[in-house]
């Protein structure tokens, strides 16, 4: 069957339609070799994981990871010049990836980057903790994983804690839990605000559930020890309050957007500043990403905006409520365009979401020219599709 040939899709409206796939993929999807980082803008994807299909898992137990995928899919990132952001909310932290797969991920990982000379940050939370916890646990186990991004030789980055949130009284306790963090550290870190749409569990950090208190204790924990803090990651996907707090950080202190909606004027900035980006959804981007990011190392503004602007209605549908799951997507992106061989996911969610949204995310993605080979991601598509009771 050709490149060409067509695929019913399902809709939201419960029918079917007709999608006829691009024959080509985007130039910078098919362009070959290694890139160098963009110099204007510090640029990290958050990867997923690669389950082990094969694996006799079952839910709540421990996540099996096919390694070799795993790292292969990583080399791709560096390859486009992409720095790596490992063990975050992309890679299932929370959500079917434990804290001892998520460790040797670490390790594992930061040899690779060593090894390919590509830029990695990794993601230290409390996730080891189960049930209830003082601020003590939830200090001690910061501690320890904050040891083992240090020890394998990464830049950690201080995830947002569910377990924080719950035992924490106020502002204060976040103030104090976070200055001890920062004094321990043995290199910049970066703080990472991840905002209730990804995790219900984390409304009202920063011990506050009104945003303009909640960043005003976020601010004074980096003005205590700005040395300390080398950016912060803000997901909140509200573009004007970003480009607020981006304003107010300390010199030296980067912005990192993960606003997976307004990102291409998040990066572009304006006469004041810009944001750097560490994005899930630069994950299936990162050739149309990187390229454009590469752009703006020239001041090419507009080339910038007309690459990366045509992405963000791909990125607003895998990102859609409920936004957690975006995941799924992700990885389906990452099967349909061969960069693993099935689309099984830590915890089994590949379930998470609905045939018509697959669907609608494969179509978009195609029209961007994401897949290295659209045939390939055409048959996919349709094997999946066929599985689920769609004739093609």
């Amino acid at each position: 069957m050709s490149a060409t040939a067509t695929v019913r899709l399902p809709g939201a409206d419960g029918g079917l339609r007709t999608y006829r796939p691009r024959a080509e993929p985007d130039p910078a999807v098919r362009e070959q070799g290694r890139h160098a980082p963009p110099a204007s803008r510090t640029v990290l994807a958050a990867a997923h994981v690669v389950a082990d299909p094969f694996a006799d898992t079952h839910p709540g137990g421990p996540a099996a990871v096919d390694w070799d995928a795993t790292l292969a899919f990583r080399r791709h990132l560096w390859a486009h010049g992409l720095g790596v952001a490992e063990a975050m909310d992309t890679a299932q932290r929370g959500m079917g990836l434990d804290w001892p797969v998520a460790a040797e991920l670490i390790t594992r990982s930061a040899a690779e980057a060593r090894a390919a000379g590509g830029r990695i940050v990794c993601g230290a939370g409390t996730d080891q903790l189960s049930g209830p916890a003082g601020l003590d646990a939830v200090r001690a186990a910061y501690e320890t994983q904050l040891e083992t991004i240090e020890e394998a030789g990464a830049q950690a980055v201080l995830m947002a804690s569910r377990a924080l949130a719950a035992a924490a009284r106020g502002p204060e306790d976040y103030a104090r839990l976070y200055d001890d963090l920062l004094r321990q550290a043995r290199r910049p870190v970066v703080l990472h605000w991840l905002g209730p749409m990804f995790d219900p569990a984390l409304e009202g950090y920063w011990g506050s559930r009104d945003l303009d208190a909640a960043t005003d204790t976020f601010l004074g924990i980096i003005a205590r020890r700005p040395g300390k803090v080398d950016g912060v990651k803000v997901s909140l996907l509200d573009a004007d309050r970003e480009v607020r707090l981006r304003r107010r950080l300390p010199d030296g202190v980067r912005c990192y957007t993960g606003d997976d909606f307004h990102y291409p004027e998040l990066i572009e900035g304006d006469r004041l500043g810009h944001s750097d980006a560490l994005l899930g959804v630069f994950d299936p981007l990162a050739p149309l990403a990187a390229a454009a990011a590469r752009m703006l190392d020239s001041g090419e503004t507009a080339g910038f905006r007309a690459a990366l602007d045509p992405t963000v209605p791909l990125a607003r549908h895998l990102f859609g409520p409920p936004t957690r799951y975006y995941k799924t997507g992700v990885v389906l992106l990452a099967w349909l365009a061969g960069h693993q061989d099935h689309f099984t996911m830590v915890g089994g969610l590949q379930s998470a979401r609905s045939l018509p949204h697959l669907a609608r995310a494969y179509e978009l993605a195609d029209g961007l020219g994401l897949f290295p080979d659209p045939e390939l991601a055409g048959a996919r598509i349709r094997q999946l599709l066929t599985v689920h009771g769609v004739p093609q």
